[in-house]
C-alpha cells in the first residue's frame, strides 16, 4: 500500500481526467453488454419468432412492445439494426476518447517521474550516489518510470473494466436464468488459489529480472566509458565474457518467467474452458427444456465468454502489476533517499570577496576518517597550495569548502557564518572547480566552455581559452570552436581536455578558483604558462591549487602538506624547503640540484 500511496502523489493531479476516463469506460461497457441482448432480440423476435412461445429479453423488453414494429417484421428488424449500429458507434467513440485520455495522463505522469528522478540525481551528493551503480540509475530513470506509470494509467483501469464487465454480466445472466452461473461460480475458487500463487512467484522473478537488466546496463556503460582501456589491454575477450554472463542471466530469467507464465496460463485456460463449455451445456439444456429462448442462449454464451476472458485479464493485470510494483519500490527508494548534504533555504547572499576559514575540521566517510583537525585561513585573494600523497585528503578538503562533503566535526565559515547557513546554490556560486578527471559534454567546444553562462559573448569564450593556453589547438580543430568534441571529450588528449576545463571554470567568473590536480596532464612548461596567465588576469581572485608537482605551488602565499588527512607542514615554499621535511623531500626528488628545471619554460602566451 505504501507504493500505491507514493504513486498517488503523482497521479492525483490527473484524478479528474481519470474519473472521466472511467465514466467513458463504464458507458462503453454498458453499450458492449447491450449488444448481445439486441442480437438475442433479433433472433427471438425477428428470425425465429414463435407467437406461441413468448420470450423475455429482460431489460430491453420495451423494444419489443410493438412501437418499433410488429414481431417478425422488416420494420422491427431495421429499427433493431439501427439501434445496434448506434450503440456500437457510441461504444467506439467512447473507447477512442478513453484511450486518448488515459494515454495522455500516463505519458504526463511518466515525464513527471523522469524529471523528478533526474532532479533527485542532481540533488544527491556523491557519497549517497556511490551506493547506486550506473546501470541501476539508468534503469530507474527509464525502465522504472515507464513501468510504474502503467500501473495507474493502464492496469488499474483494466481491472476496473474487468470488474464492471464481470458484475454486469453476472447480473444479466442471473436475469436470464440463475442456473447459468453455476459453473463459473464453481470454478472461481480454483482460479483464485492459482492466481495467488502465480502473483507471489511473479513478484520474485520480476525483481530478479530488473536486477539483471541493471547489471547488463552497468556492463555496457562501463565498456562505453572504458573502450580505450579495454582495447589497450586487449581485454575484449574478458569483457565479452562478462557481457555474455549478464546476457545469459537475463535470458535465463526471462525464460523462467515465460515458463511460469505458460504454466499458470494453462491452468487459467483450463478453468476458462471448463466454465465456458459447462455453461453452454447448461444453457443448451435450458433451451431444450423451454426455460429460455434460443436468442438467450447466444447471449448467455457471450456473457460467459466475457466473464471468463475478463477473469483472465484480471490475472494478467495483477501479474504485470508485480513488475510495476517492483519498479515503484525502486523509484520510491530513490526519490525518498535522504542525502548526506541537506540544503538550507536561507536567502543569505554570499560575499563577492569571500573569506573562508576552517576551524578544527574533521571529516569521516563511512567509518574512515579522511580529514583530521584541519585549521585553515583562506581570505579573498590568497593563493593556497595543497600537497600530499595519494589518499592524503586533498580532494576532500577542497570539496568540503563547497559542501560536496559535510564536516563531521569543527566548522567551516564564510565571512564568519557557518557555510551550512547558506543555500547550496549561493555557496557553490563562490567556486569554480577544475578536477583532474575532466568531463566534457558531447557538444561543441564553445558550449563546453560556456557551460556556466551559455549566453556569454564569443569573445569572452575566446579570451578564457587564451588564458587557459587552449586557443592554439582549438583553432586547429576542423570546425574551431564549433567542433563537436564527442562524448567525454573523445578525440582530445588529457592535457587538451584539462585546458578546456580550466577555460570553462574561468568563464564562470567565481571569486574562488580551485584547481584539483587540474594540470597533471600538462607538461611543466605549459603548466607554468597556464598558471602565470591565470594569476596575471585574475590577480585578486582566491586560487587554491592541489597538486603532486611542486612546480604547481611554488608561487603560492601558503602551502600545506597533508598526510593521512592531517596538515603536517605549512608555510611558503622557501620556508618548507628550509625545514627539510616532507615537502622538501618531494621538492628535491622532482628537481635537479635542488633547483626547478626551468629550461623548458617559455614566455607566457596570452
Amino acid at each position: 500500500m505504501d507504493i500505491f500511496r507514493f504513486g498517488m502523489k503523482y497521479w492525483k493531479k490527473y484524478l479528474p481526467l481519470d474519473i472521466l476516463v472511467k465514466v467513458f469506460s463504464l458507458v462503453a461497457i454498458i453499450c458492449d453488454l447491450l449488444l448481445p441482448l439486441l442480437s438475442a432480440g433479433i433472433i427471438d423476435y425477428v428470425l425465429a419468432y414463435d407467437p406461441a412461445e413468448p420470450v423475455d429479453e429482460g431489460i430491453i423488453n420495451f423494444l419489443f412492445d410493438g412501437r418499433l414494429g410488429a414481431p417478425a417484421s422488416g420494420e422491427l428488424f431495421l429499427h433493431l439494426v439501427l439501434i445496434f449500429a448506434g450503440v456500437f458507434l457510441v461504444r467506439i467513440v467512447l473507447l477512442y476518447a478513453k484511450n486518448v485520455t488515459f494515454q495522455w495522463c500516463g505519458v504526463s505522469m511518466e515525464c513527471t517521474l523522469r524529471a523528478e528522478t533526474y532532479a533527485k540525481l542532481l540533488e544527491l551528493d556523491g557519497e549517497t550516489l556511490s551506493h547506486y551503480n550506473v546501470g541501476e540509475l539508468l534503469t530507474t530513470m527509464n525502465r522504472d518510470t515507464i513501468s510504474f506509470k502503467e500501473l495507474y494509467s493502464r492496469m488499474i483501469l483494466n481491472i476496473f473494466d474487468s470488474v464492471v464487465v464481470m458484475v454486469l454480466s453476472i447480473v444479466t445472466l442471473a436475469m436470464l436464468d440463475w442456473r447459468l452461473l453455476f459453473l463459473p461460480v464453481a470454478v472461481a475458487p480454483f482460479f483464485t488459489v492459482a492466481l495467488v500463487k502465480y502473483l507471489k512467484q511473479a513478484r520474485i522473478i520480476f525483481r530478479e529480472i530488473r536486477e539483471s537488466y541493471s547489471s547488463i546496463n552497468l556492463t555496457v556503460q562501463e565498456n562505453i566509458d572504458a573502450v580505450r582501456i579495454v582495447r589497450s589491454f586487449a581485454g575484449e575477450e574478458t569483457e565479452m565474457g562478462k557481457f555474455d554472463r549478464d546476457n545469459d542471466r537475463v535470458s535465463a530469467l526471462n525464460k523462467k518467467e515465460a515458463k511460469l507464465s505458460a504454466k499458470y496460463n494453462s491452468i487459467f485456460t483450463l478453468c476458462q474452458q471448463v466454465g465456458y463449455v459447462g455453461t453452454v451445456a447448461v444453457a443448451f439444456a435450458l433451451v431444450l427444456s423451454g426455460s429460455i429462448a434460443l436468442g438467450a442462449l447466444t447471449a448467455a454464451t457471450t456473457y460467459v465468454t466475457k466473464i471468463i476472458s475478463h477473469i483472465m485479464q484480471i490475472s494478467r493485470s495483477f501479474y504485470m502489476m508485480q513488475n510495476q510494483l517492483v519498479s515503484g519500490a525502486r523509484l520510491k527508494k530513490f526519490l525518498t533517499e535522504e542525502g548526506a548534504i541537506h540544503d538550507s533555504h536561507s536567502a543569505r547572499i554570499a560575499s563577492p570577496k569571500p573569506h573562508f576559514k576552517m576551524e578544527d575540521v574533521s571529516i569521516t566517510l563511512g567509518e574512515k576518517p579522511v580529514l583530521k583537525h584541519i585549521d585553515l585561513d583562506l581570505p579573498y585573494g590568497k593563493k593556497l597550495g595543497v600537497m600530499g600523497g595519494t589518499g592524503s585528503g586533498k580532494s576532500v578538503l577542497l570539496k568540503s569548502l563547497s559542501r560536496i562533503y559535510d564536516v563531521t566535526a569543527g566548522d567551516i565559515t564564510l565571512d564568519g557564518t557557518d557555510i551550512r547557513e547558506y543555500s547550496l546554490e549561493a555557496l557553490r556560486s563562490e567556486f569554480a572547480y577544475v578536477f583532474q578527471d575532466v568531463f566534457l559534454f558531447s557538444n561543441t567546444v564553445d558550449a563546453n566552455i560556456a557551460f556556466a553562462h551559455p549566453d556569454v559573448p564569443e569573445e569572452e569564450v575566446v579570451r578564457a581559452t587564451q588564458i587557459a593556453q587552449a586557443d592554439a589547438f582549438v583553432s586547429r580543430l576542423e570546425a574551431g570552436y564549433e567542433t563537436i568534441v564527442g562524448e567525454r571529450g573523445v578525440g582530445l588528449s588529457g592535457g587538451q581536455k584539462q585546458r578546456l576545463s580550466i577555460a570553462r571554470a574561468l568563464i564562470k567568473g567565481a571569486p574562488v578558483l580551485v584547481l584539483d590536480d587540474a594540470s597533471s596532464a600538462l607538461d611543466m612548461a605549459t603548466e607554468k604558462r597556464v598558471l602565470d596567465s591565470i594569476k596575471k588576469h585574475r590577480p585578486e581572485s582566491t586560487l587554491v591549487i592541489a597538486a603532486h608537482r611542486v612546480s604547481s605551488v611554488m608561487d603560492c602565499d601558503e602551502i600545506i602538506y597533508l598526510r593521512d588527512g592531517e596538515i603536517i607542514e605549512r608555510g611558503t615554499a622557501e620556508e618548507l624547503i628550509a625545514k627539510g621535511g616532507a615537502f622538501a623531500a618531494v621538492y628535491h626528488l622532482q628537481t635537479s640540484d635542488g633547483q626547478l628545471d626551468d629550461s623548458s619554460y617559455g614566455r607566457a602566451e596570452l
